[in-house]
């Protein structure tokens, strides 16, 4: 049971970090380079149709609107982060989370591209990859960039935490 509250806490942190991390590079490009990040209110619509039974659609834009679906894409973006941070911690180990390496968590970060090239594009109408969008290759490079961007946040966030942490970190794990 400890090792699995570690797991927990340190997905957390880590996840939370590194997601930071992602948003503040969309904000970035958002303001600096006017290239406008993703609307999560479209991630949550799709997810809000699940319950319902709907997980694929022809345009998630044109689905109907789901109650507080901006807060719930938001939600989702997160946890989302926090999987990610806890899928590198169980490939790696909790020792990871004492002296990070960048290689484990940039290779997270772009394997975890496979989520929207082949979950979330496909669901919400995109096609697999962005096959759909105007200029795939456009969106295939822009989610890439952002899951290495991700992965460099898994380290980053990693780092952080394990030098505030310092001498008290060995204490939390197994």
């Amino acid at each position: 049971m400890h090792e699995l509250m570690a797991l927990i806490l340190w997905a957390l942190l880590i996840g939370i970090g590194a997601t930071l991390i992602l948003d503040l590079w969309t904000l970035f490009l958002t303001r600096v380079l006017k290239i406008p990040g993703p609307n999560w209110a479209m991630v949550g619509r799709w997810i809000g149709h699940f319950p319902r039974g709907q997980f694929v659609h022809q345009s998630i834009a044109q689905a109907a609107a789901i109650p507080a679906e901006r807060s719930l894409g938001w939600l989702a973006h997160y946890l989302t982060g926090v999987i990610f941070a806890a899928l590198l911690l169980l490939i790696q180990g909790l020792q990871w989370a004492q002296q990070p390496t960048l290689a484990p968590a940039l290779f997270i970060g772009v394997l975890t591209v496979g989520a929207p090239f082949f979950l979330m594009q496909p669901g919400m109408g995109a096609g697999i990859a962005a096959s759909k969008m105007p200029k795939p290759n456009v969106a295939r490079l822009r989610s890439l960039i952002a899951h290495s961007v991700f992965g460099l946040g898994l380290y980053g966030a990693g780092l952080f935490w394990a030098w505030v942490l310092g001498p008290s970190l060995p204490r939390y794990l197994p």
